[in-house]
Formats: structure tokens, C-alpha cells, sequence
């Protein structure tokens, strides 16, 4: 018999609200999860006017506090299945770990909290209460990040030297918050994004791409925080040179002030044996250079085993895209497949089985531990003049 399709609950996302429209598709990719409820906005009135307007029917909640008490109270099938945390930063904390400790799995934008200590706090309630949890790094849902990691991983090109891992915008080159924009508003402002703009908004995707297809982590840091737009709190502009657990370098950057660039995520790998190279704006390719053979290009869907570079390859792996090659995954696929990938754990959670969220299929609340630790040693060593500073 078919699932029961997951209920989901949406913690934010009212107010013109970017990032909830791929998040909502994606819920609704596979038919096998919906969005049922909602608490769209910190004021209860505006809350219920936008749930009533929704693109489809749901139930609207005054607050998120109301949803997480009343859904909590609900047995499984009835209740929501799982929270989508979609606020800016400073809202993620508070609901995040009252969703935790009232038994709700949890899906929560990135960065995980606004400082380190707040982090923490959520780790441990994710442990003591042994609820899945997932941190919406969404490149790692590009079908691409995985084939990559399965290359450095297993050793194909050797052992790895240099990574450069970086995000580059212009779209905060000028005094965007001053022209209405409500999301550079809050963003600027460090009560509600944090010590970090250009860091955490963006340069944590950049250190858990790193870390995600090199499966090495950061052990030092050191950084340069700099703000070119005149009368800016924070940072737009970031750069910070890192030693990695393998004793390999590398470095992590981000710049929102960098015109002409919309979205370029991008990740370059050096190893002993080759270079990977993969860019976001080019999600179906990954390129590989060897030494003395012609570059390599492979497209997703259009991967073959055992050709000369590549081994025997997972069939897990292979399985995972679901349209040929040429017809383009892009963003919303990426988020459906980290959707798809922590329906099956929320299933088992609900089953009462174990589960694994071991940051392999999504990035665990651990990931989202260590994006606010390198954003604080970061931090710490641009205002140190510069120095290293360990994890």
C-alpha cells in the first residue's frame, strides 16, 4: 500500500519570504510529503491573513509556539511529521529546540543559531532527545556534490592538497537594505544574523561543501572580515585560509559585494593524483584534470563505470537521478532530494527504528555545530589581526 504522505509545518516563510517557495516545492515533489500547517508570522493577525492566502489549503497558527504545542499533543499520523524552520536567523534557536524537546524532527535553515552558544544548547537537545534533525545546506542536494565526494572520497585523486571552496554574489555591493529589500534588512543587522554577514549567510555554505565532497574537516582558521559598503555593521566580504584534518590547506571565502556574480558556490580540489572542479551555476557537470590525459567532463545521468578514471561505482549513487541526462536537476531538485533523503529518517522515527542522520544523504546538526564554530573562530581571528585560531 502506498505511505501516508508526512505532514509538514512551516515556522516562517510569510512576508514575501524567498527561500520557503523551493522549500514548499520541494516538500511536494514526490507526493509523498505536504505542507499542512503553518505559523507564517511573528504578528498572529498577519499570521492567519497569509495562511488564508496560501497557494493551497492550510491550517494558519497565531505562533509557532501555539503549532509546536498543539501539534505535539497529536498522535503520529495526525500531528506534523516534521517542522520547517524558515525565519531569519535569530528566530531559528527558540522553536528549533522547543520542537526538539516536544519530539519533533526539525529542518532548519542555515546558519543553525546566531552564536555558538545557542548551538550548543540545540546539540545537546538533539542528543538527549534522539529526534532527526537536518540543516538546509542545499548544494549538497545536487545529485553532482554527491558524485563529487564519492570521487575524493575514495581516493581517485589522491591525497588532497589545496581546496578552494568558495560563494560569490554582487547583489549587496550597495546600500541594498536602504531601497525596501526586506531580506538585506535583517541580514545587516547583527542582532538578527549574527556576528557574521557575508560568513554566515553565505561562507558556511562554502565550508560545508568543503567539508561535505573532501569529507575532511577544518582545523584552524584564519580570516579577514571586511566591509566595503560605507555603514555596514558587518562583514560583505569574507576570506579566511584554513588547515584541514588531513594536514592538507585550503581556503573558504564569500563576497556579497562582488557585481556580475549571482549564485557562483563553486569548489576547486587538489590532489596528489588530479583536480575536481564543480560550480553551482553548472550543477549537471563535474570536471576532472590528470596529468598527461585530456580533461574530463561528467554529466549527471551520463556517468559510466569503470572507464578508465572511475572504478565501480555505488549503486545507491547511480540510482539517485530520476530524469536523463539533458534534461537539467537544478536548485528545486537539490532541495527535494535533501527533503527526500530526510523523509526516510523521520519515517523510521516515527516507526519507532533507529535512524541514521550521519551527514552523509544531509547535513546533521553537527554540521550546523561546526558552521557556527568556524564562524566564530573566524571571526575571533580577524579581530585578532589575523591570526590562526583552532576550531
Amino acid at each position: 500500500m502506498a505511505k501516508r504522505p508526512l505532514n509538514v509545518g512551516l515556522i516562517g516563510g510569510g512576508g514575501g519570504a524567498f527561500i520557503v517557495q523551493p522549500h514548499q516545492r520541494a516538500i511536494h515533489f514526490d507526493g509523498t510529503r505536504r505542507v499542512t500547517v503553518a505559523a507564517l508570522h511573528p504578528d498572529a493577525k498577519i499570521a492567519q491573513s497569509e495562511a488564508e492566502q496560501w497557494d493551497y489549503p492550510i491550517k494558519g497558527y497565531d505562533s509557532y509556539d501555539e503549532m509546536i504545542e498543539q501539534e505535539s499533543a497529536k498522535p503520529v499520523g495526525e500531528r506534523i511529521d516534521y517542522a520547517l524552520i524558515v525565519t531569519p536567523n535569530h528566530v531559528h534557536f527558540d522553536p528549533a529546540i522547543k520542537c526538539v524537546r516536544a519530539g519533533i524532527p526539525v529542518f532548519c535553515e542555515k546558519p543553525l543559531t546566531i552564536n555558538l552558544d545557542e548551538a550548543k544548547q540545540l546539540v545537546a537537545a538533539v542528543k538527549e532527545n534522539n529526534v532527526p534533525f537536518a540543516v538546509s545546506h542545499t548544494y549538497l542536494g545536487h545529485w553532482t556534490s554527491r558524485f563529487s565526494r564519492f570521487i575524493v572520497t575514495s581516493g581517485l585523486l589522491g591525497d588532497v592538497r589545496w581546496v578552494d571552496s568558495y560563494y560569490l554574489q554582487g547583489w549587496l555591493a550597495e546600500r541594498t537594505e536602504d531601497s525596501g529589500n526586506a531580506q538585506a534588512e535583517w541580514r545587516v543587522d547583527p542582532k538578527k544574523s549574527g556576528a557574521s554577514l557575508c560568513g554566515g549567510d553565505i561562507g558556511t555554505h562554502a565550508l560545508m561543501q568543503l567539508r561535505y565532497v573532501t569529507g575532511l574537516n577544518v582545523q584552524r582558521v584564519q580570516a579577514h572580515l571586511e566591509t566595503y559598503v560605507k555603514g555596514r555593521m558587518l562583514d560583505d566580504h569574507f576570506t579566511s585560509y584554513v588547515e584541514l584534518s588531513n594536514g592538507g590547506k585550503g581556503m573558504v571565502r564569500a563576497s556579497q559585494i562582488a557585481i556580475g556574480h549571482k549564485n557562483d558556490l563553486g569548489i576547486e580540489v587538489n590532489g596528489t593524483k588530479g583536480t575536481l572542479s564543480w560550480r553551482q551555476e553548472f550543477p549537471e557537470e563535474v570536471k576532472i584534470q590528470l596529468p598527461g590525459q585530456p580533461d574530463r567532463t561528467y554529466f549527471r545521468g551520463a556517468v559510466s563505470a569503470n572507464d578508465g578514471f572511475l572504478g565501480d561505482l555505488p549503486e545507491d549513487l547511480m540510482a539517485e537521478p530520476n530524469v536523463p541526462a539533458g534534461h537539467p536537476e537544478a536548485f528545486h531538485d537539490a532541495f527535494a532530494r535533501l527533503h527526500r533523503c530526510f523523509e526516510q529518517d523521520v519515517r523510521l522515527y516515527n516507526d519507532g527504528k533507529p535512524f541514521d542522520c550521519d551527514g552523509n544523504l544531509y547535513a546533521n546538526i553537527d554540521d550546523g555545530y561546526t558552521g557556527m564554530a568556524f564562524i566564530e573562530a573566524a571571526v575571533k581571528s580577524s579581530q585578532d589581526g589575523n591570526v590562526w585560531v583552532d576550531m
